[in-house]
C-alpha cells in the first residue's frame, strides 16, 4: 500500500478518521516525543502478531524517527497478511519539521 506522508496523516488525526497508528521506536523516543501512536519497538513487531490480528485488514500506519525502522516493520507486517500497512515518510522527524518549528 501507498505510503503516507505528514500533511495526509495530519489531516486523518484532524478528522478523527478510523486507523491504526504504531510508534516502532525504543521506549525512550516515544517517551520524548509522540504523535499518540501505540509503542511497539521495532524489535517486538513479530511478538505482538496475535495482538494486532484483530486488524490484519484494518489501515496501519507504522512510524519512527525518520522513516527507516518503520519501513522495516511494514514489509514484516506485510509478510505476515497484513493488508493495509504505510509508513509515514520523513518520520518524526519530518513531522516534527512540518509542525513544530
Amino acid at each position: 500500500m501507498k505510503d503516507i506522508d505528514v500533511i495526509e496523516l495530519k489531516t486523518k488525526m484532524d478528522q478523527k478518521a478510523n486507523f491504526v497508528l504504531i510508534d516502532v521506536r525504543e521506549p525512550m523516543e516515544h517517551e520524548t516525543f509522540n504523535i499518540g501512536g501505540k509503542l511497539i519497538p521495532l524489535g517486538y513487531v513479530l511478538h505482538n502478531l496475535e495482538e494486532l490480528e484483530v486488524h490484519k485488514n484494518d489501515e496501519i500506519v507504522v512510524y519512527c524517527r525518520s522513516g527507516m525502522r518503520s519501513a522495516t516493520a511494514k514489509k514484516m507486517l506485510e509478510m505476515n497478511g497484513f493488508t493495509h500497512v504505510r509508513n509515514l515518510e520523513g518520520g518524526i522527524l519530518k513531522w516534527i519539521e512540518s509542525f513544530h518549528q
